[in-house]
């Protein structure tokens, strides 16, 4: 199968991208233009360069299939990098350009929190952009929504425990949390998210349907803490609640001096956690449990 794929130069992409070789698929990505991450292109893809909001016909000759991973966790408006541009009207474009060369089968890696009434940009956004796909002409779609993601990001840095432990744990003596902590995530690794990606492309299971992809494991931002803590080899550290009021105000007078925005602030303190079960039952994949032994990337990198 012939494979069109959006944002696989990112964290999640690029392990996407292996597990189609793996698979014995034929991928075609789009990358932005200026060039992709050193070594992608020796592998075995195709590489077009262009804007996932421009025209895409062009890329679609001889497609299968559409794999859509294009998303951003935060905007810089001056580049046109807007949850808008990037969620939304992407999202639109792709299903547009796929109709239109009558490419059947479409995969949508959304996020967990999606939502029409969501408290964010990003979350509104992204319902969109499922809306998209869930009224499109598509013979076979699905909608992934994963949780909060883990796994080795190679050299670019950036996955959640990796920007956690380089900004946050290892360089203050003492961790601030924001609000009570007591706020519940549901990691799942990066591998389980790619292995089901492809897998949906072809599963007559998991045709348009829009499904949750979480960890079997619940932790509190707190046991989160002390778990990434212990996996780059320091004791747990002592942690200073700060009320949000004050977490949020920080925030708006120190702008991009902090590794964390107004939208990131709200969903984490609001938690990330669905029902794992009907992710398991419908893909085949290796449950990754998040502890230190799956986190031992983190020594490595940094």
């Amino acid at each position: 199968m012939r494979i069109f794929l959006t944002g696989g130069t990112g964290f999640v992409g690029r392990h996407v991208l292996r597990e189609c070789i793996a698979q014995g698929h034929q991928v075609r990505a789009l990358v932005r233009r200026g060039g992709a991450p050193q070594g992608f292109e020796s592998q075995e893809v195709e590489l077009v360069r262009g804007d996932v909001n421009d025209s895409l016909e062009k890329y679609m000759t001889d497609v299968d299939a559409i794999i859509h991973l294009v998303g951003i966790i935060k905007e810089t408006p001056s580049q046109n990098i807007t949850f808008e541009a990037l969620h939304t009207r992407a999202t639109q474009n792709v299903v547009q350009a796929a109709q239109g060369f009558g490419i059947s089968r479409l995969v949508f890696v959304s996020a967990n929190g999606a939502s029409k009434d969501g408290d964010t940009k990003y979350q509104t956004t992204k319902w969109a952009a499922e809306q998209a796909v869930q009224e499109s002409q598509l013979d076979h779609w699905c909608i992934l929504r994963p949780g909060l993601i883990f796994g080795d990001p190679g050299m670019e840095r950036e996955e959640f425990c990796m920007v956690l432990a380089s900004t946050l744990i290892r360089p203050f003596p003492v961790l601030p949390v924001f609000g009570s902590g007591q706020y519940l995530l549901q990691p799942v690794s990066v591998e389980e998210v790619a292995d089901a990606t492809v897998q949906a492309l072809t599963s007559s299971n998991v045709n348009r349907q829009v499904i949750p992809v979480v960890g079997t494991q619940q932790f509190s931002y707190l046991e989160l803490l002390d778990i990434v803590t212990r996996a780059i080899g320091m004791r747990p550290k002592p942690k200073i609640k700060l009320p949000l009021s004050v977490v949020r105000a920080g925030i708006r007078f120190a702008g991009k001096m902090l590794p964390i925005t107004p939208d990131q602030l709200a969903m984490l303190v609001a938690g990330n956690i669905a029902d794992h079960r009907h992710f398991y039952d419908l893909f085949q994949v290796t449950e990754r449990p998040f502890n230190e032994e799956n986190l031992s990337y983190l020594r490595h990198r940094l």
